[in-house]
């Protein structure tokens, strides 16, 4: 029933009929647009721009727009979108995601939108998942919207201001994720307004979109700055943690990966490292060291989630099987894993600003994306992003053979049975993609196949660089590529010559991903554009996924039917059991990307008050209105707290009062005992905030107007930013303890958003003494400049969870900070004399 429900009310059945009326429309201009000369077709970008300054919205514009484009890309790229290409286009420009499958053409479907958005003006951003994808396309592209008369800009990393300004002031703006992200932080960092190099955020579109907004969700993206501290604790811990055995010292959780100090690992810990009592609160330190080498030496395989390279732990991206150079786990994960492997230990950083690509896209005015796998996902991408899935029909129907998963008992079986299909297929010249979910599998296969003497490729994250090359010829006859899930991805596989008549590409997969997307991904490799080509399977009960979700009793069923590992079961109860633990998994994922969104979401509304009090900063030519309006509410806190309304008057502490205004506002003797004796609340305010006016004028007649507006500027970015710096690193101590109120009946999420807040507001009143103080108190020199309060420059770290998963890595910017340099806190202190005490 609920079939046939689904076929009479399923919305993208209704969605593809509006799109392919639209797609009617455009190909109906198809013989007008091939009249134009090259020089009309390249006019008609002004006329377009002219008709929507003048009032037309760019929907009005979209059939003649398409047109324009669709004839533009046959002149200039010899090629011309498809029907299903049109449509696809529709879909973005609507603000949707385009699941559209591999080889059906995305980058050119990209064209549509990104040109008709393109006439506002306003710019239009298409990310991509690396800077190969986003030079690439840039480059093939940019042709194409140069030829309209339309100009387009590369945005990397390591371009210099100016570049990354003229990349932005570009109609279209190629770039990564990360870049634009940190382009974002970046900005809300600077001294000056010019030196800003985004505009206001318009019109996004993602390639790989559920790559970038669902499998990076838990990424934050990082700028951070480090403190030289202490490592021997990490090695001394990892030195305990080297002693002890598992279940009788600590037990380890599979699904979890959760480790746990038993009673007895409780009982060795304190008497290795001398102390009474582990969970004192005296001993918090040593306690969260131990918790981060256990994990670093249970949960932390080498050469499944990271490797080791030039004597560097790197970490490897559990979705796509790449290496992320630079990135780093927090939380001293990273530092234990170091220590594990022998290596040098590397320091710890302070976060001075931080967002997540889930805030950060949600930015946009309008948000559109491209993939071949969306649909599984289309809840995550409907509930926070605002944006659904429409699938777009194959141009040419899939002629591919998805055959049902091969089950074998054990793993050794179940190599055995890749291997030989491999050398069978092999030797018809067929070519063969394996796909891989660990680097330690592809290196597996690969020493089969040299001793079977396959020649092969092996592409994982330890050699991505040549991966676009690999790939591109992963379909010529004979050609047998191992790959590390999706690498590789964003690169179409050609069928070399002769390869239709053996069957096509053969894609074999040796595990199942616990994400149905990724799977599919890799099939996807296989029937591009109509082609032949089959997908296999093969899966064994001691597989990751299976062992996780029970697969004992199917185990013990095939031992007692007599089947061994020769004797593989095509069973499509295991298959449904898969694919639901896949279903439960997807699940727990999305659940924690919620709910990582909702604690961020904290944090966002607070960023935002920041960044736009920053933003205000550096916009006006005058803050005096703004810093008086602190010193008032500095004034009226500090007679609220000394004369409070709920006391008596003989109870006030009216010298505490007169103590504070000489210490931060006033000269010593400006207001005194007798001057506030006695009066109303109000009164003693307007008394105090008159003479403290007074004495603000004076300062500006001495300095003279120019001079004092620079001077506030200098005293308010400073003051904003020292004092944010050490509330994010605040909230992210807050964020790491606050699941323990569970245990105390307590929502950790509200806790975390009312102390969060309250902490907040304890920053602005802070921001606003400092301000006060330093306006009314500091004296200036001559070289009045405005300052950084700490350098950050770009890199990748990340973060363990503890829970289910490990958190993706957050990209990172970090500066070193010597014991004699000022402190990166803003507070003029030498670093060893304040934050490095501790160190």
């Amino acid at each position: 029933m609920a079939g046939i429900l689904d076929k009479i009310f399923d919305p993208n059945k209704r969605e593809l009929k509006r799109l392919e009326k639209l797609a009617d429309q455009i190909d109906a201009l198809a013989s007008d647009m091939e009249k134009l000369s090259d020089e009309q077709l390249r006019g008609k970008t002004d006329e377009f721009k002219d008709r929507y300054q003048k009032g037309e919205t760019l929907d009005d514009l979209l059939v003649e727009a398409f047109a324009v484009v669709r004839e533009a890309a046959k002149r200039v790229l010899g090629l011309y979108p498809f029907h299903v290409q049109l449509m696809g286009g529709v879909a973005l420009h609507e603000g949707n995601i385009a699941e559209m499958k591999t080889g059906e053409g995305k980058t050119l479907t990209s064209t549509l939108p990104v040109y008709l958005n393109a006439l506002t003006g306003r710019g239009v951003h298409v990310i991509t998942v690396n800077e190969y994808l986003a030079g690439r396309d840039a480059t093939e592209m940019g042709q194409l919207f140069e030829a309209l008369g339309l100009k387009v800009g590369l945005n990397l990393n390591g371009l210099s201001r100016e570049e990354k300004q003229a990349a932005y002031n570009a109609d279209i703006t190629y770039g990564t994720n990360n870049e634009f992200g940190f382009d974002y932080l970046r900005d809300n960092m600077v001294l000056y307004r010019e030196q800003k190099v985004q505009r206001p955020l318009h019109f996004a579109v993602i390639d790989e979109v559920d790559s970038i907004l669902i499998d990076e969700a838990r990424t934050p993206l990082i700028i951070s700055g480090s403190a030289r501290k202490s490592t021997q604790l990490y090695i001394q811990a990892n030195a305990f943690v080297r002693t002890l055995k598992r279940e009788e010292d600590y037990t380890y959780d599979e699904k979890t990966k959760g480790v746990q100090l038993t009673e007895t690992g409780m009982s060795k810990a304190e008497k290795f490292f001398g102390i009474e009592n582990l969970f004192d609160i005296s001993n918090v330190t040593i306690n969260h060291h131990i918790t981060q080498s256990l994990k670093a030496h249970v949960s932390m395989h080498r050469d499944v989630d990271y490797v080791v390279q030039d004597g560097e732990v790197v970490i490897v991206d559990q979705f796509t099987g790449r290496l992320m150079k630079g990135r780093r786990y927090s939380d001293g994960l990273h530092q234990a894993i170091e220590a594990k492997e022998g290596l040098d230990i590397q320091n710890e950083s302070m976060t001075m600003a931080t967002i997540t690509f889930q805030n950060y896209f949600r930015m946009y005015e309008k948000l559109a994306g491209m993939t071949g796998t969306a649909k599984t996902e289309e809840e995550e991408f409907r509930n926070i992003y605002n944006m659904n899935v429409i699938v777009i029909p194959t141009n040419k129907p899939i002629a591919r053979d998805d055959r049902p998963d091969l089950i074998y008992a054990s793993m050794e079986g179940k190599f055995r049975a890749v291997i030989e299909d491999i050398a069978d297929r092999h030797q018809k010249g067929q070519p063969i993609l394996v796909g891989t979910v660990a680097i330690e599998t592809s290196e597996l296969i690969s020493k089969l196949l040299l001793k079977k003497g396959i020649r092969h490729n092996v592409l994982n994250a330890k050699n991505h660089s040549k991966e676009a090359e690999i790939i591109a010829s992963a379909g010529e006859q004979g050609a047998v590529t191992i790959a590390t899930n999706m690498a590789g991805r964003g690169t179409d596989i050609k069928l070399g010559e002769g390869v239709r008549e053996l069957g096509g590409l053969a894609v074999i997969g040796t595990e199942r991903h616990e994400s149905r997307r990724i799977d599919n991904q890799l099939r996807g490799r296989s029937g591009r554009q109509g082609d032949p080509g089959i997908s296999q399977f093969y899966l064994s009960m001691e597989d990751e996924l299976m062992r996780r979700f029970g697969s004992d009793n199917m185990k013990n069923m095939m031992t007692r039917l007599g089947m061994d590992d020769s004797q593989p079961i095509q069973s499509k109860m295991v298959s449904r059991a898969v694919e639901s633990a896949q279903k439960r998994v997807e699940g727990n994922n999305f659940d924690a990307r919620k709910q990582l969104l909702q604690y961020d979401d904290v944090l966002r509304q607070q960023r935002e008050i920041i960044y736009n009090q920053r933003n205000e900063v550096l916009e006006s030519e005058n803050l005096r209105e703004i810093v008086e309006k602190m010193l008032l509410s500095v004034i009226e806190r500090s007679v609220e707290a000394h004369m409070p309304r709920t006391e008596d008057e003989e109870d006030w502490n009216l010298r505490g009062l007169i103590d504070f205004v000489n210490a931060n506002l006033l000269h010593e003797g400006d207001i005194t005992l007798e001057d506030i004796q006695h009066k109303e609340h109000e009164d003693v305010v307007d008394m105090i905030y008159a003479k403290v006016q007074e004495r603000y004028n004076e300062k500006e007649n001495e300095l003279g107007s120019e001079r004092m507006r620079e001077f506030e500027k200098v005293i308010v970015l400073r003051s904003v930013d020292s004092k944010w710096i050490d509330h994010i690193d605040a909230m992210d101590q807050l964020r790491q303890g606050i699941h323990l109120r569970a245990y105390g009946q307590i929502n950790p999420l509200r806790e975390y958003e009312q102390e969060g807040f309250a902490m907040f507001e304890t920053m602005v009143e802070s921001i606003e003494e400092d301000v006060a103080k330093y306006i009314m108190k500091a004296e200036i020199r001559e070289n009045l400049q405005r300052q950084e309060v700490a350098k950050g420059h770009a890199v990748d770290p990340g973060k363990s969870d503890g829970d289910s998963k490990k958190k993706r890595q957050p990209v990172r910017k970090s500066v070193d900070v010597g014991r004699n340099d000022p402190c990166p806190c803003g507070s003029g202190k030498k670093f060893k004399h304040c934050h490095g005490k501790e160190a």
